[in-house]
């Protein structure tokens, strides 16, 4: 494992190595033990798409690790103003130890690990979220004591949460089923790459046909950042896709609830639902343990 692009990149054994460092710098963390493992380590954070949970985790992650993190934006780099990104991966793979970039394209990603010479992490991009969906790995696991076998259920838009949360939870051998509107499906070729996974996987525009028994019901925004303008039809679209107390009654009685934030209560889930699902807010601290289980994976 070279860099973190995509989901469907890691091989399951992969992603356990990750899920289980990620555990054990929790624990280390929980009982004050040092684990200042890239001392001396430099991370550039390019963010193109703003964040809250993204910097935090990641800065604060760099910073327990024993190293540091420098946070660009697109007002800060060149990148912005016309220069290739061949020549932005060369130049700053001579000035730090690992880049981070949130942005909006998904080939951006894939050129920055292609002509630089350090790891790459996608912080996130239209196409996929990696980063997140390795902590919701890591929460489900914490919760439920194992991945195999569970069903998992998504509600909502077909976006980079969808395709990450299809290529993940399958390669880790749960049962994955996707409700979203007509339209709104995931990436074609995420929905092919399902398809070979034969009946693990299945996509239907009901709701309460995808979240029958499922352990695990989750959701995101129906407007994504950058679908903003989109926001009123968006919502018309999505009309009845959302998690609630009536959804939840036909899933498993001890599902959990995850949303990887942030929210809007009362459209995709209620904010009954979100106060009565603690593990929410572990999946959302649980984006810094799995992250620096990354940056130890590949920039150690």
């Amino acid at each position: 494992m070279k860099h973190l692009l995509k989901m469907s990149d890691l091989t399951a054994k992969e992603i356990t190595g990750i899920l289980n460092l990620a555990d054990q710098l929790k624990y280390d963390r929980k009982h004050g033990i040092p684990h200042t493992y890239l001392q001396g380590k430099t991370l550039g954070m390019i963010f193109q798409k703003a964040s809250t949970r993204t910097r935090v985790s990641f800065e604060v992650g760099m910073y327990q690790l024993g190293g540091s993190a420098l946070f660009l934006s697109s007002h800060d780099l060149q990148i912005g103003r016309g220069e290739p990104i061949e020549d932005t991966a060369r130049v700053l793979s001579r000035y730090l130890d690992g880049i981070m970039i949130r942005t909006y394209k998904q080939q951006e990603v894939e050129d920055l690990a292609r002509f630089g010479s350090v790891p790459v992490i996608n912080g996130l991009t239209d196409y996929a979220h990696p980063c997140q969906v390795l902590a919701d790995l890591m929460t489900v696991r914490e919760h439920k004591g194992a991945l195999e076998g569970l069903k998992f259920c998504y509600v909502g838009d077909g976006n980079n949460m969808a395709n990450s949360l299809i290529a993940g939870c399958l390669t880790m051998g749960m049962k994955v089923s996707i409700a979203c509107p007509k339209g709104f499906e995931p990436a074609h070729d995420v929905l092919e790459a399902a398809k070979k996974h034969g009946d693990m996987f299945h996509l239907t525009h009901n709701i309460y046909e995808a979240a029958d028994e499922a352990d695990v019901v989750y959701t995101d925004v129906w407007a994504s950042m950058g679908q903003e303008s989109e926001a009123i039809t968006r919502r018309k679209a999505f009309k009845g896709y959302q998690v609630n107390d009536d959804l939840l009654k036909v899933a498993a009685h001890d599902v959990m609830v995850l949303h990887c934030l942030p929210a809007h209560r009362g459209e995709e889930i209620t904010a009954e639902v979100i106060d009565e699902h603690g593990e929410i807010y572990d999946q959302a601290e649980n984006r810094l343990h799995a992250q620096k289980a990354v940056l130890v994976t590949l920039m150690k």
